[in-house]
C-alpha cells in the first residue's frame, strides 16, 4: 500500500514538474539567472534540471502532506504488529491485556498504546 500511495504522489508531481518547467522557462532565460548579484555561471541544461528536481520536491512534498492529511484515524494509529506477536501490554491484543478498552483484532480500532 506503501508503494500503491508514493506513485500516487510521484507521478501527479512529475508530471506537474513537467508543466511548471515549460511556463516558468517560456517567460525566464536561464542565462540570465542571478543569485546574490552574480551570475550562476551554470549551463542552461544544469538550470533545466536542478529547477525540474525543485518543481518535482515541492509538488510530491504538497501531495505527501494532502495524503497524510486524508488519511483516516485508524490508518495513522493502526498497530503495525500482527495479533500474535504484539507484546502483553497491548491495548488492542487478544483481548487478555487488562485495560477498560475493548479487544478488537479485525482492524478498526485504534492500536498499540
Amino acid at each position: 500500500m506503501l508503494a500503491q500511495r508514493l506513485m500516487w504522489i510521484a507521478w501527479p508531481a512529475f508530471l506537474m514538474a513537467a508543466v511548471m518547467e515549460v511556463v516558468v522557462f517560456a517567460f525566464v532565460d536561464p542565462s540570465e539567472l542571478h543569485w546574490a548579484g552574480e551570475s550562476l555561471g551554470w549551463s542552461r541544461q544544469a538550470i533545466y534540471t536542478l529547477a525540474f528536481f525543485v518543481f518535482w520536491g515541492l509538488t510530491m512534498a504538497s501531495g505527501a502532506l494532502t495524503t497524510l492529511l486524508s488519511l483516516s484515524p485508524w490508518e495513522i494509529n493502526r498497530c503495525p504488529v500482527p495479533p500474535d506477536q504484539r507484546p502483553a501490554d497491548c491495548v488492542r491484543g487478544d483481548g487478555s491485556a487488562t485495560n477498560s478498552r475493548p479487544a478488537c483484532d479485525d482492524g478498526r480500532c485504534g492500536g498499540c498504546a
